[in-house]
Order: structure tokens, then C-alpha cells, then sequence
């Protein structure tokens, strides 16, 4: 079941060069994607993302959507490259690389972070996004 796991969260992560900023706008179009891959979560799936002014909770994909818009709230663009996926039993950790630019700002910059998947009946029952991946890293009781 792990390796299905770690399919089932390979498979929802975006291209590396697609904007989040616009898949989670409110009045995006985009929003289709969201829905397609809704079936993959289960109903009151728990979202966390782990900011560094506190902690954003939602449940459900609504719950979901607005923990991410909550995180995107400060940038002009945001993009993810998955730079490696590590297999724990229910979990699946996938350490990223994020490029960004806020708002009002030119220049890019990157953030080294992490999400923590918790799988149940092959479907995603938690996200935790963390903008540091050492924090992350320490949840599943690994060292970086």
C-alpha cells in the first residue's frame, strides 16, 4: 500500500512550472484542477500549513483551498519543483523547492520546504505544508 501512497501523491503535485497563485484564485478558472482531484481526498481531509506567523488549519476541500490561499496570500507567483519523495508507512514526504515573488516585488526568490501526506483507504486524510523542511523533517522523526 506504501508505494500506492506515494503514486497517489506524486500524481497531485503540479508541474514545476505552474503558477499556484492563479489554480487558487477565488474566481479562477483553474479551479476545474482542484476538483479533479478531489476524489483522492477524503471528505473532511485536514489541511495545516505551518507559516511562520502560526499555524492556517481548514477541513474539507474548502478547508483546503483556503489554507493554501491563506499561504499564497503575499505572492505575485508561487511555484513548486519536487526535489524528492520519502515513503513512511501512511505518510509521504515530499521535500520542495519553491520559487516565488511577492507582491510589488521583481525578483524571484526560493524557499526550501516540505508537505507531510497522511494517506487512509488511499485516499489523503491530512496535508501538512511547511515552509521550513527541517520542521518537517523533525515531525516524521527524521534528521536532515
Amino acid at each position: 500500500m506504501s508505494q500506492e501512497n506515494v503514486e497517489i501523491v506524486r500524481g497531485m503535485q503540479p508541474p514545476p512550472d505552474f503558477d499556484l497563485v492563479g489554480m487558487f484564485d477565488e474566481n479562477a478558472s483553474t479551479s476545474i484542477l482542484l476538483d479533479a482531484v478531489a476524489p483522492s481526498f477524503h471528505s473532511d481531509v485536514e489541511a495545516v500549513g505551518k507559516l511562520s506567523i502560526g499555524d492556517v488549519r481548514g477541513s474539507g476541500m474548502e478547508g483546503l483551498k483556503a489554507v493554501w490561499r491563506e499561504w499564497l496570500q503575499p505572492w505575485e507567483s508561487y511555484r513548486s519543483e519536487v526535489e524528492d519523495v520519502i515513503d513512511i508507512d501512511d505518510r509521504v514526504v515530499v521535500l520542495v523547492r519553491d520559487f516565488g515573488r511577492r507582491k510589488g516585488m521583481t525578483a524571484e526568490v526560493a524557499l526550501v520546504g516540505a508537505a507531510i501526506w497522511t494517506l487512509r483507504d488511499g485516499k489523503v486524510a491530512r496535508v501538512e505544508f511547511f515552509a521550513d523542511r527541517a520542521v518537517a523533517l523533525e515531525a516524521v522523526g527524521l534528521a536532515e
